[in-house]
């Protein structure tokens, strides 16, 4: 008797949904992704027991290095425009339309104002040298403007003033003496700015 020869048929499987899944996937990372800033002062932040989630978007990072220099950031850089452009028509900076833009895309900026023009025309190797440099931290001195405001309660007025729901956060190295932290908390009780996210300890507990 003979063998039944079963007829054999090739497998095939449409992969087209498993395309379109991924691409839906990826888009959607790249969409609700918070891209990380190459920032050009690193701080070396303490561990922390705190278990408060800082917010990730709205958020006036308020950077202070070891050597008590202050510098600040934010992650809309729309927000970041209108507030050079108030900066500049409130202290008459006489920015151009190609320096805001600098300012702009810069992750970090901590500069005297009257050094900023100064700054915004340095190539970019050379910014990433003058921001770490000894001009460089905003200072917290009172202005010679009538209100007597610090160059740092400046730029913290005009970021409230010019953008929703902004958020404030500290950030200091573990070896940032204390007295500096203290004197950027005190600018901000100044201006009743008395709710803020401290992004590391100011002390340890051998201190």
């Amino acid at each position: 008797m003979g063998k039944l020869k079963i007829k054999k048929s090739d497998v095939w499987i449409d992969m087209t949904p498993m395309s379109d899944v991924m691409v839906l996937l990826l888009t959607f990372f790249m969409l609700t992704s918070t891209f990380v800033k190459n920032e050009p002062v690193k701080v070396n932040q303490p561990m922390s027991v705190s278990e408060v989630k800082i917010p990730e978007m709205n958020v006036l990072n308020i950077v202070v290095d070891k050597n008590g220099k202050v510098f600040m950031s934010m992650d809309n850089q729309n927000d970041v425009m209108t507030v050079i452009q108030d900066m500049d028509s409130k202290f008459n900076l006489g920015l151009t339309a190609q320096e805001m833009k600098k300012f702009q895309t810069d992750p970090m900026w901590g500069m005297d104002l009257a050094l900023l023009k100064q700054y915004l025309n340095l190539p970019n190797d050379k910014m990433t040298e003058a921001i770490t440099g000894d001009k460089a931290g905003i200072p917290t001195d009172s202005t010679e403007t009538g209100e007597k405001k610090s160059q740092f309660q400046e730029w913290v007025t005009s970021v409230v003033e010019n953008t929703d729901e902004i958020k404030i956060a500290i950030k200091a190295d573990s070896d940032t003496p204390y007295e500096k932290i203290k004197k950027v908390m005190s600018e901000l009780q100044d201006m009743d700015q008395n709710r803020y996210y401290l992004i590391t300890s100011l002390k340890t507990g051998e201190d």
